[in-house]
């Protein structure tokens, strides 16, 4: 039997109680943390939404790998079981484990970024961009402007442009540009997939030019989903053929185990270049650790390996998709505005529709995040001018086009009747928008601000 929402794909062995504060409770909380939920205990956080990064709730197989951990310094069998699963289910050469996904963005921007080299990407991520400026490297945007509008409904919103690459291979030369950085998924644009075609055509346009591609995994499970949902010649491939297909079409890739690997800790930069893989050998003993562990135990290693496994699982990952889906279609259904299509990973609130009385300068996606909390004990974070920080030369902010709240959801954490309590405090905040007060500066750090940034009500 197909249903329109599968029903969880598994049984639960072991749980983990929360408590709702009460409104008041909530009110002082958000006050004492300067409107920054990042600063919330979790114990005070009913539904945590704020990220699915290391929030996954691991198998009993993963658990029973964590007894199998080899804490050797040096050559953990951990580690040569994880080396051989990225290499079978991912297909490349080398493999470097770091403690988590910015690691490897950190050791890819120091190998393959020259000062002043411009890195394009289909829209940027916070830390990604944050490691290609810090290496003096410029992102530029090369996401299709449909991405850029959350109304538009596209099967493939997170495509490259080509015409924006080939413009700047045009206006820069090939030379000037370190290397192109496709993400699958593409979180800020709502979690939006990219097609098959495009990654291949894209691949064949760098490779005429000599330039690189390196893919952010971090969510690739997800893309290979809606590849097979979507795209025409894949519904009877599986998860993992489509998965092993989407990196034929670049010569690398980061990833941050702590998504789509099912782990909460961990991550790896794949590569097949050999004088790249041993320069990034060379500094992950600097940054991370020994190159057979990269920051990780063994016994993180083992769960990688089987969380690998285990996501590309048909059951497993149709869930997974559906169960956000369902959340999307409870809020278009009452009138809430969202990015649309529902993407991978999250459901992302339009701050700027859901807040239109606020100017972006007052930070409507941040105030909305903080009454939401104090509405229903429910956990995101912003995504739009906080996060978008500010331009390296100029010190002027970055005005991104979408102003989001993301909302997202753990693997294999929630239940829909968790999610019917988002939609509900969602929709009640919704009916009462105008109450919401915009937020201003009481401390903006110079690095990553949204993490321990504080602000206060205009």
């Amino acid at each position: 039997m197909v249903t329109k929402y599968p029903a969880e794909p598994f049984r639960i062995k072991s749980i983990e109680y929360v408590k709702m504060n009460t409104r008041e409770d909530r009110e002082k909380l958000m006050k004492e943390c300067g409107y920054n939920p990042f600063f919330l205990h979790s114990e005070d956080v009913y539904i945590d939404l704020l990220t699915d990064s290391g929030t996954t709730a691991m198998s009993d197989r993963q658990w029973a790998g964590l007894m199998m951990g080899d804490e050797a310094y040096a050559g953990s069998r951990n580690w040569y079981h994880l080396e051989s699963i990225v290499k079978e289910y991912f297909g490349f050469k080398y493999v470097v484990p770091t403690h988590q996904g910015r690691g490897a963005e950190n050791i890819l921007s120091m190998i393959a970024i020259k000062p002043g080299q411009l890195v394009p990407g289909n829209m940027y991520f916070t830390t990604t961009r944050y490691h290609q400026e810090a290496n003096g490297g410029i992102f530029k945007d090369i996401i299709i402007d449909e991405a850029h509008d959350p109304v538009i409904d596209l099967p493939f919103k997170g495509n490259v442009d080509l015409n924006k690459l080939q413009a700047l291979i045009d206006e820069y030369g090939a030379h000037q540009i370190a290397y192109v950085c496709v993400a699958i998924t593409v979180n800020l644009a709502g979690g939006q997939p990219v097609s098959m075609q495009n990654l291949r055509e894209t691949y064949e346009l760098c490779h005429k030019h000599g330039i690189k591609v390196f893919i952010d995994a971090t969510r690739c499970v997800e893309n290979a989903y809606f590849i097979q949902e979507r795209e025409p010649g894949y519904a009877n491939k599986t998860i993992k053929e489509i998965v092993l297909e989407q990196f034929k079409y670049s010569d690398g890739c980061t990833m941050s185990g702590k998504k789509d690997c099912l782990t909460n800790i961990g991550g790896f930069l794949a590569l097949n270049d050999e004088d790249m893989f041993t320069e990034a050998k060379e500094l992950v003993v600097v940054f991370e650790g020994m190159p057979s562990y990269g920051g990780m135990t063994g016994r993180d290693m083992e769960a990688m390996a089987i969380g690998i496994t285990e996501s590309v699982d048909q059951a497993y990952i149709e869930h997974r998709i559906k169960q956000i889906r369902y959340l999307g279609d409870r809020l278009l259904a009452a009138g809430v505005p969202i990015v649309e299509p529902i993407g991978g990973h999250g459901i992302f609130l339009d701050a700027t529709r859901f807040c239109a009385h606020l100017p972006q300068e007052q930070m409507p996606a941040q105030a909305l995040t903080a009454a939401l909390y104090v509405e229903s004990g429910v956990r995101g974070v912003e995504r739009g001018i906080v996060s978008a920080g500010r331009d390296v030369n100029t010190g002027k902010d970055h005005i991104p086009k979408l102003e989001t709240v993301r909302l997202t959801v753990p693997r294999r954490v929630y239940t829909y009747a968790h999610m019917d309590v988002v939609a509900d405090g969602c929709i009640s905040l919704y009916n009462k928008r105008e109450t919401i007060r915009g937020l201003k500066w009481v401390y903006e750090p110079k690095r990553l601000r949204f993490f321990t940034g504080r602000f206060e009500q205009v």
